[in-house]
């Protein structure tokens, strides 16, 4: 048995990726199936004389998510490239400004060119190429696996009942219906997470929208929906939406662009002190200090993903625990009944 385990997890340990793919479309799919079963029962659109076929109704699940980013992208990319091409043409202005200033704080000894600044920059050397090969395979095995995920997400949604009825026929009899009441808890609480990451979602993007406004930040409506988005996604989804917006203020001056920096730091230490543990806790049930502790181990463990998993893994093993120590305290009545 102990050869049997090695073997087990030394195998577990070369398809951690796979498991982990399969993983996370197991969450996706809890989390979506409640709105499934929505689509399911609505009458708007009758199809027949029954409900919408379950196939049908995650196919326009998926179109819904796949018609927002597409409409978020047609928002938001116009004014970039606009914005863009305005800071491309400042750049070289904004570089002698900045050069200007370390010469007279004694940093810099001569003036460079952009050219002579990129090659000297740290970092940089003769494998760039390389570099950029290295970036384009990433990119694209992460567009695969998330391709993969949504394919492996539709069809467990798909045969979500089977699955079900399947994995509960592996425990005893006796413990199917507790097993069942705790599988339809997990279901709960991982839907209570999708929604309180919507929710967060929207918190950040009504913010950023009133605080670009009041800063005077040219199309603070489309930045703020860019911040929105990128709440979904922790740890780099901020920082990477926070870019756009400093951007568009460096086209302004050097004064907005510190100002509008100040503004994101101040309501991401917000929303990682405040407002994620609050919403999450009330959403999902778990205490804050448990949200921030699985963020912290989360990020460790496997970074973007394991804080994306965080939440949602702890939610399901607060269920399980509860079961599991439920039953060790009703044993000790269950051994005084069998004596009596």
């Amino acid at each position: 048995m102990v050869a049997l385990a090695v073997i087990v997890l030394w195998a577990a340990f070369l398809v951690r990726r796979a498991l982990l793919m399969i993983y996370v479309s197991g969450v996706l799919a809890i989390g979506f199936s409640p709105i499934v079963r929505v689509i399911e029962r609505q009458h708007v659109l009758p199809i027949g004389t029954g409900r919408f076929p379950r196939w049908l109704a995650i196919l326009i699940l998926y179109l819904a998510i796949l018609g927002t980013i597409t409409l978020i992208v047609v928002l938001i990319f116009p004014p970039l490239v606009q914005q863009a091409q305005a800071l491309w043409a400042h750049i070289p202005e904004m570089f002698d400004r900045a050069q200007d200033f370390l010469i007279e704080e004694g940093v810099l000894q001569q003036r460079l060119t952009i050219s002579e600044a990129v090659a000297r920059a740290p970092g940089t050397n003769g494998n760039t190429v390389f570099k950029v090969a290295g970036t384009v395979a990433n990119v694209a095995g992460g567009i695969f696996g998330i391709v993969t995920i949504l394919i492996l997400t539709f069809y467990m949604l798909v045969e979500s009942a089977s699955l079900r009825h399947s994995a509960l026929h592996l425990f005893p009899s006796s413990r199917r219906a507790r097993i069942d009441a705790a599988a339809r808890q997990v279901t709960e609480k991982v839907s209570a997470w999708v929604g309180g990451q919507l929710l967060l979602s929207g918190s950040i993007g009504a913010t950023s929208a009133i605080g670009l406004w009041v800063l005077g930040i040219p199309f603070f409506y489309v930045l703020a929906l860019l911040s929105a988005v990128g709440e979904l996604i922790p740890v780099v989804g901020p920082i990477i939406s926070a870019i756009p917006a400093l951007a568009v203020a460096a086209t302004i001056s050097f004064k907005k662009v510190l100002v509008v920096a100040i503004f994101f730091v101040l309501q991401q230490q917000l929303e990682n002190h405040v407002l994620v543990p609050k919403i999450m806790s009330r959403q999902v049930g778990i205490t804050a200090v448990t949200v921030i502790a699985s963020l912290l181990i989360g990020v460790s463990l496997l970074g973007i993903v394991g804080a994306i998993l965080a939440v949602p893994t702890v939610a399901i093993l607060q269920v399980i625990m509860s079961e599991v120590l439920r039953e060790d305290e009703q044993r000790p009545g269950d051994r005084v009944d069998r004596r009596a």
